[in-house]
């Protein structure tokens, strides 16, 4: 596989295509990775799909095919057992609109307020997608084990990274560095299990 070969990541959110952008790196798949700021024409991608895996794979073929260039994408969320496995896909809008990150986490957190810690299980999981122009697919999936804390702590990472525990950690996914959280992460684990797929679709 050509050292250069562009790929498109189904994404207008800069912290996400650096977060992937670094995954890939580190395992070694050696794409050049561009996000959606350069292609201006392409239009929102509806996440219609029921499904983090449904999502994943609805955005990655409408950009292979609005680009003509392989796409990734993952579809990701905050799953809480208390609220049923919610927000889960609507984990970007749970407040009512999209990608207000502060509001989303906030909502969540006043739901489970009044809860104990034992009630308060929670997992991150990701769908990643990979979909070529001629049609051809791959998906994987990668899960994050944790629990929720009380209020908002660290600066890194976005969504609900700053109330989010890893089990075996008493540090949110916020307070990690960059390293630490993609060598644990939802969405690390995701584009690590697709990346053998990738490679070989690629080459």
């Amino acid at each position: 596989m050509p050292l250069a070969a562009r790929v498109v990541l189904a994404t207008r959110n800069p912290h996400k295509l650096l977060e992937v952008s670094r995954i890939l790196a580190e395992a070694g798949l050696g794409v050049h990775l561009v996000d959606l700021e350069g292609f201006p024409d392409v239009p929102e991608v509806a996440e219609t799909g029921t499904t983090f895996e449904e999502n994943a794979l609805l955005k990655a073929r409408a950009i292979a095919l609005a680009t003509g260039l392989p796409a990734l994408a993952d579809d990701s969320g905050l799953c809480v057992d208390v609220l049923g496995g919610m927000p889960g896909v609507l984990s970007a809008r749970w407040c009512g609109h999209h990608g207000d990150d502060a509001a989303n986490l906030h909502l969540v957190l006043d739901q489970i307020a009044e809860l104990p810690d034992t009630y308060r299980s929670a997992r991150f999981v990701c769908a990643a997608a990979l979909a070529l122009p001629d049609g051809r697919i791959e998906l994987a999936e990668g899960v994050l084990e944790g629990s929720l804390a009380r209020v908002p702590r660290g600066g890194n990472g976005f969504g609900y990274d700053p109330i989010f525990v890893p089990d075996g950690q008493v540090r949110t996914t916020a307070e990690l560095s960059p390293a630490e959280k993609d060598a644990i992460s939802h969405r690390g684990r995701a584009f690590r299990a697709l990346i053998p797929a990738a490679a070989r679709l690629l080459s």
